[in-house]
């Protein structure tokens, strides 16, 4: 017997599917890198995302395992969660020095290109997503 996914399960794979909801309910998926945290899923985003936005007006959302494009396979789990908005330096700094770890090089390639793009903003927050009970 297959043991359901839980979100610090989530937290293991390579990219899951972030899927927030906007005001109308509408639903907005995104492909982000995730850590396992304790029972908890932690997702690192710029301030200002689209995605953050979301979460400040509705913090329930769901996680899918996906390929970096954001791809599910048809069937695969999906996790219910709530989200804490974490905006503190010193956790943003610990999550991205857990994120390079995890994702090597392709992190650093990544911050770069974000730095370039948002003019040298590189504010981030972390997304803790708790169980939804």
């Amino acid at each position: 017997m297959t043991q359901a996914p839980t979100l610090h399960n989530l937290g293991g794979e390579r990219f899951v599917l972030l899927t927030t909801y906007r005001r109308s309910g509408e639903p907005v998926a995104t492909p982000v890198w995730v850590l396992p945290d304790a029972g908890a899923a932690i997702v690192s985003t710029p301030e200002g995302a689209g995605k953050l936005k979301r979460i400040q007006h509705n913090p329930n959302v769901t996680l899918q395992p996906c390929d970096r494009r954001g791809n599910v396979d048809p069937g695969s789990p999906v996790v219910e969660g709530t989200t804490e908005i974490i905006r503190d330096s010193a956790a943003s700094e610990a999550v991205n020095r857990r994120l390079l770890r995890k994702y090597g090089a392709e992190f650093r390639i990544f911050m770069a290109i974000e730095w370039v793009l948002r003019r040298g903003n590189s504010n981030r927050v972390v997304l803790r997503i708790s169980p939804t009970t």
